[in-house]
Order: C-alpha cells, then structure tokens, then sequence
C-alpha cells in the first residue's frame, strides 16, 4: 500500500505503509512552474506475506522489473518498509511477536542471495500486529486485539539505532487497529470492522498510557476499512475497503482528494461523504481483500496488496478520476502478501 517518510512501496505491479508508509526526502511532482521532477534515484516495490516465509523485491527502474524474493526468519509476517539510508528492511514478524531489522539489503541483491541476514529484532513486546509505521528513527507497531493479548489495541513505539529497537512508549486505544500511516508528528490509523478513519495529532508527544483520537470520522460507503495510506505532495488519501472478509470479489478502493480540507471541514463524528471520494470497485478490479495501499506521487499509481482474490495478488492501478470498475494495470500472483511499500527517492 507503502510514505518525514519514505514512501515505500508495493511491487512492480508501492503500493506508506501498509501502508502504509513514512516520509523522507523525495522528489518534487511536476508543478506547471516546474514540469520537469526530479529523476528518481530508487524505485522500489516491497511486499510481505503471512503464509511464504519471504518478501518480494522489485526495482521499477530497471528496464525489465522482475520480482525476486528473499526468505526471512518469520513465515508470517505484516507491515514493511525499506530504509534506503541504513540499507534495512523492517519487518513486523507475526510469528515471533517483534520487529526484525534485515540488514545489507543490497549486498542481498548484488550476490544473488535468496536470504537476506537478519541484523537485530526488538524484544517480543506485542502480539498481533497488523502494520508498521516509520517516522525518522521511530517505529510504531500497531497490534490488534485478540484473545492473546487481553483484546487490547495497542501502539508500541520503538527506537531504532544503529544495533537494536529500544521500546520507548506504549498507547493503548479503543479501536481495532490495522493500517496506520504517519505524517510527521500525526498518526492516520482505521478502526476495523468499521468504516471510520482516525486521526491523533502530536502523536509522540503522549505518554504511555491510554491516548484518545483528535478526530474520528465515518466513510460513507465504506464497509471495513483496511488499508491507508496518504501523500502530503498530492494532498490525497487512499484507503482499501475489504467488504466482507469471506469474499474475493467485494472490495475497494476509495480515493479522497484535496483530504487536508475535507477532514478539516467534517466535524469530529461526521461523515466524509461519497461526493468527495472517488472509487474503484467491481469485479474487473480484482479486489476482493485489499489489505494495503501504495501510492506514488510522481506517476500517481496506486499499488494494493490483494490478500484474498487468488489466494494473494499484487495489483496497480492509474489514478482514478471517476467511479468506476477499473481493471489493474497489472497484477502478479503473490501468496500470502500482507503489505506493500514503495519507496522513490
């Protein structure tokens, strides 16, 4: 899905992850004073799966992008993200209850390897985490309520250095959590089972403890959000809608332009209605489990980790401007995939 961050990405088919995402230093979309953006230097699709044991890679920059997979220590794994700087995929392992930090990635690709080297993982602080947030040298784990640990929705916040994840805080919420996106110092998280959107703001200022939403709100149309992630250079929003979780082919994608002004002009508890998002549903879509989103701000594809339609699919679509029952541009067949990051930079 996939961005202050990176904007990670989903694969050949980035998805700011799962994401979706975290923000760095990017290039500048093309403005008419400026039509020209910045060539990227990487482009790079991630994904994740809770079924293979592995990631998949794929450089979209090279003349003939082909997904190549790395095996890593946990079979099921959820939220991803690539730090270009450190050279480290970060995994939140579902199977060992902590983040994982796989260091020397391109070293990974330069010697064929099919494993990348796991450097360092944090203590095994949560259980059932459903997305990774990366904001600078922080992590946020966001860890849904299950029986395992006491139905309790929770945020863990790590630092990340140079050889380890030091826990720093923990939030307790009164949401089901999945997909999370920071923006600098604001979280974006959905409440699943729901069709509601909710926002903290001055996230890493709370203590540990239990925090409140800044603001919650309702997409009209929605059936269980999953997915989000947003692009501060385009001012959109993009979430997935899974529908019913027992279906392949009910799902979508919602669309939210010129966000920062529609958000602020609903009143905390309103509704965000249907005349303000775009959306791409039906079954030419191939969405049925959209779990997470992607977008790139340059070409304005968005990338969407389909978990259910084929047993799981990495699909891409052009942006939408109008309602409709878009086919993806492409789609590639990926067992298991739970997130997607891209990064350009």
């Amino acid at each position: 899905m996939k961005k202050l961050f990176f904007p990670l990405a989903i694969i050949a088919i980035s998805f700011a992850s799962c994401s979706d995402d975290d923000s760095m230093p990017t290039p500048v979309d093309p403005t008419p004073g400026n039509p020209t953006p910045t060539p990227a230097v990487e482009l790079k699709l991630f994904t994740s799966s809770n079924t293979s044991g592995a990631i998949s890679y794929t450089d979209l920059l090279a003349a003939s992008p082909v997904p190549k997979t790395f095996s890593v220590s946990s079979v099921d794994s959820d939220g991803i993200f690539y730090d270009p700087f450190k050279d480290q995929v970060i995994l939140a392992s579902r199977t060992n209850n902590r983040v994982d930090a796989y260091t020397g990635f391109r070293n990974s690709i330069i010697t064929s390897s099919t494993a990348l080297s796991l450097g360092f993982s944090s203590a095994s602080d949560f259980t059932n985490a459903r997305e990774i947030a990366v904001s600078g040298d922080k992590v946020v784990v966001a860890q849904d309520q299950s029986a395992a640990n006491g139905n309790t929705s929770m945020f863990y916040v790590y630092q990340r250095n140079t050889s380890g994840f030091t826990l720093l805080n923990t939030y307790t919420v009164d949401i089901k959590l999945w997909g999370i996106h920071l923006e600098g110092e604001t979280m974006y998280a959905i409440a699943d089972n729901t069709s509601d959107l909710v926002v903290y703001n001055n996230f890493f200022s709370n203590a540990t403890g239990t925090i409140s939403a800044s603001k919650r709100v309702t997409i009209e149309g929605l059936i269980r959000t999953h997915g989000i992630t947003y692009s501060n250079q385009d001012n959109v929003m993009v979430l997935s809608d899974v529908g019913l979780a027992s279906s392949a082919t009910d799902g979508g994608l919602i669309i939210i332009n010129n966000f920062s002004s529609v958000l602020s002009s609903t009143a905390n508890m309103g509704t965000i209605a249907m005349s303000n998002q775009v959306r791409i549903y039906g079954p030419n879509s191939l969405l049925g489990n959209p779990v997470d989103v992607a977008y790139d701000h340059v070409t304005n594809d968005i990338y969407v980790a389909e978990r259910l339609n084929g047993g799981g699919q990495v699909l891409k679509f052009a942006f939408p401007t109008t309602n409709g029952d878009f086919a993806p541009q492409t789609a590639r067949t990926e067992a298991g995939v739970t997130a997607v990051y891209l990064l350009r930079r």
